[in-house]
């Protein structure tokens, strides 16, 4: 497993046959748990109310041929050969296409985009920008603002509906196996049966989250096979045993037929019929944990034939008995023999939990990546396994999801309500990765538009057509993931509009170098000792809350480094080229800007690794630029040097630090890296004997001037690290300007200070130690 690419499941030997074999294994457990419980309730659902079984069993075949040509189409043809192609660097999900066309076209909202960034070996193009005309999507798109925000409000409804089927696919499924129990009992006693059982389960299944799938994982593949290996059996069984001629449903003339008898109640019940391919997205959302041929392997030769055996089964069993009196006779249990009953429900419950574990690990993952894209307010991201990269635990979004999982299974306390909830959740999240997928094909593959057209089109209807069938059940389920979207729309659009807005007014008030270089003994400035980490969002120029800080308290310290914190719209950065790291002012000010970037996959390093690496970075710096003599050139912006990537051999410096827009072209010159050979060396150690950088020299590299001044440096900075690390950061208070709107009054002064205060916070986030904390208070006028 590589760590630090971010592939939780990947072997060196990742295109053998074995492999490939056994990540499809392991993908059963993960990915597929969803998918393969909905036969629980896909007929319980759509024959809830709207239509009704009869004698000539036109509905039931109807039904069946739906459910037979959703399955092959959308999860089949869409997600297994097309969707699972537009992967970011082996990443998927909505965030892995949107950050696609991000890379593809200027559309990013993100204010600190870097040439520098496009140089990273994991920002690749499918085609450099030189070899293909401009297609007249991609002008469009880059021309009208307003379209950036559109899209990315459409990439946040994406996310805010998949937060939602966290909330209802886990009260759904477990709910839907628990209730094999009205076979068993009384209907007396099973309606004070079901709903306490279930909650039951679902809150140990959210209290058991904090020790992370990596511990009870190895369980749910054999659980999930044995599930489909189940139903499988169940279905051939029936199909067998009461009407072998079901297979002729599977024609599309059956779906003619039944929407001419059922008209406009067969229209509605599409609603459930959707929960059939509820699950599929995370083929998808989970494709960086595994391997496109894996998934697809996985579905075509054991998810897709066990479903549809499944669904023939069942729809056999119905075909022969007519007399429906109550919901559970219509259901999945009602076709398993009695003598089995009970095992069949041990083992649809739990693979209830598997399914509903899928998707709470997936709604982490997709809030976290929110958070590093600037979407989401700060929360606490607690990694569970230093093996699996990607498996973490969110403890306040954790018992949220339990809280409204539970109210879920208590207010509707029946499928069809919570299966009106998850067809809209379901459907919408489609609709919106067939939008940024007909995207991806015509700015990153530069498929002809009319392929892409005709893509759009067929996919979009059918799902279309789905979703007008969930929307009119509003009064009937469908309101409440429209009320969680639109709740936590707006939350991500005021956190992500102020946080441009507060970029924005740095920019604006940042303090020139010339300010910095002037600050002497003459005015009284005292450069003390120690190293001083200043954080900023800017990536040029000196933040306004410094100059606030040198203000008010006249000393700053003798090493100064300017941290920027960046996320870049790519899944993972190597750590050979995670940090951009340049002089600001001349090497005698030894004052610094080091640029720290962060894919949307990444884990943020402990701060004390951080510190050690930091500063390890810095004497890498020292060496370099000494060894070219770069500090004597005047190879600068704006005063300030150009950046170099430091880290494995070769190093590029970017002379260009300015924000860029889509009229800027990416330029570098290559340098080679240091000497290396032994020489002299000087340890850095401080009071913790686990934290050390060495620092080498190598007496052939340098002439002897050169090596005096890269001594000398080194030296301070070893003796400042002793001196101690203080890191200074910014506590912001918001407000509108005067005379804004009302509503962005109540944006920033209510909502956005609100989630600020209640959030965590960057201290807390960049795990900062209180006694080396020091901020600056800062008012932003917005």
């Amino acid at each position: 497993m590589d760590l630090e690419l971010g592939k939780g499941f990947s072997s060196p030997k990742r295109d053998s046959w074995k492999s490939i074999l056994l990540l499809a294994y392991q993908s059963l457990g993960v990915v597929y748990g969803d998918l393969s419980i909905s036969p629980l309730y896909v007929y319980k659902s759509t024959f809830a109310e709207d239509i009704t079984h009869s004698e000539t069993n036109e509905e039931i075949f109807g039904v069946l041929s739906f459910v037979f040509w959703t399955l092959t189409l959308v999860p089949l043809f869409k997600y297994v050969f097309v969707v699972l192609r537009a992967d970011d660097n082996g990443e998927g999900g909505t965030f892995a296409l949107y950050s696609l066309i991000c890379r593809h076209a200027n559309v990013s909202l993100l204010p600190n985009r870097q040439v520098a960034d496009e140089e990273l070996s994991t920002y690749k193009l499918e085609h450099p920008p030189e070899t293909y005309n401009r297609s007249l999507v991609k002008i469009w798109l880059e021309k009208h603002k307003k379209l950036h925000t559109a899209l990315l409000i459409v990439v946040m409804l994406g996310t805010c509906m998949v937060i939602g089927d966290g909330v209802l696919t886990p009260a759904i499924s477990v709910f839907s196996a628990v209730s094999g129990l009205e076979l068993s009992m009384s209907k007396g006693h099973h309606e004070y049966a079901v709903i306490p059982i279930t909650c039951f389960i679902i809150i140990c299944l959210f209290a058991l989250q904090h020790f992370g799938t990596h511990r009870v994982g190895f369980l749910f593949a054999p659980i999930v096979l044995a599930w489909l290996l189940c139903i499988s059996a169940l279905g051939l069984y029936n199909v067998v045993h009461w009407n072998p001629h079901v297979y002729q449903a599977l024609s599309p003339y059956y779906m003619i037929r039944f929407l001419r008898k059922t008209k406009k109640g067969g229209w509605m019940s599409l609603g459930g019929i959707l929960l059939c391919i509820t699950g599929s997205e995370a083929m998808f959302a989970d494709l960086g944990h595994f391997s496109y041929s894996a998934i697809q392997i996985a579905f075509t030769t054991l998810v897709y034939p066990a479903l549809i055996l499944a669904y023939m089964g069942q729809a056999a069993y119905l075909s022969k008995h007519h007399r429906i009196y109550t919901s559970y006779q219509i259901g999945f249990y009602a076709s398993v023999p009695e003598h089995i009953r009970w095992g069949v429900l041990a083992i649809a419950i739990l693979a209830s939990v598997v399914g509903s574990q899928a998707i709470i690990s997936g709604t982490f993952s997709i809030i976290n990546q929110s958070q590093s894209l600037g979407c989401f307010p700060r929360v606490k991201v607690v990694h569970t396994s230093d093996k699996i990269h990607g498996q973490i635990y969110i403890p306040d979004i954790n018992w949220i999801l339990m809280i409204l999982c539970v109210a879920v299974a208590v207010g509707f306390r029946d499928t069809k309500h919570m299966g009106n909830a998850s067809g809209l959740a379901v459907i919408s999240v489609m609709l919106v990765t067939t939008s940024l997928t007909s995207l991806v094909m015509i700015l990153c593959w530069h498929k002809p538009p009319l392929l892409v057209l005709a893509f759009f089109l067929f996919f979009g209807s059918i799902e279309a057509l789905y979703f007008s069938a969930s929307l009119i059940k509003f009064l009937e389920g469908a309101w409440l993931p429209i009320l969680l979207a639109l709740f936590l729309m707006t939350i991500m659009y005021v956190w992500h509009y102020a946080t441009i807005k507060k970029h924005e007014f740095d920019l604006h008030n940042k303090v020139s170098l010339e300010w910095l270089l002037s600050l002497g003994d003459k005015l009284g400035i005292v450069r003390v000792p120690g190293i001083g980490l200043v954080y900023t969002d800017l990536i040029t120029g000196i933040p306004a809350n410094f100059s606030r800080f040198v203000t008010n308290l006249p000393a700053f310290h003798r090493i100064l480094v300017f941290v920027c914190i960046k996320s870049v719209p790519v899944p993972f950065i190597p750590p050979a080229e995670r940090y951009l790291v340049g002089r600001v002012g001349p090497p005698n000010h030894r004052s610094y800007r080091c640029i720290v970037r962060y894919g949307y996959r990444d884990v943020h390093q402990d701060i004390d690794f951080f510190e050690l690496d930091l500063i390890a970075r810095l004497a890498d710096f020292m060496k370099l630029d000494a060894s070219l003599g770069t500090h004597r050139s005047d190879n600068s912006v704006d005063g300030e040097c150009g950046l170099t990537v430091i880290g494995s051999s070769p190093l590029i410096r970017h002379s260009n630090l300015e924000e860029i827009d889509d009229s800027i072209a990416p330029s570098s010159a290559s340098v080679e890296s240091p000497c290396e050979g032994d020489g002299r060396e000087l340890e850095q150690a401080s009071s913790h004997a686990q934290k050390r950088v060495r620092f080498t020299f190598n007496n052939e590299c340098y002439s002897s001037e050169i090596e005096r001044q890269v001594k000398d440096e080194l030296e301070e900075l070893w003796a400042a690290q002793e001196a101690g690390t203080v890191f200074m950061l910014g506590h912001s208070h918001a407000r509108a300007k005067p005379g804004s709107s009302f509503l962005r009054k109540m944006a920033i002064d209510l909502g956005y200070n609100f989630l600020r205060r209640n959030c965590r916070g960057p201290e807390v986030v960049l795990r900062v130690p209180p006694a080396s904390l020091l901020e600056v208070g800062m008012v932003y006028v917005l």
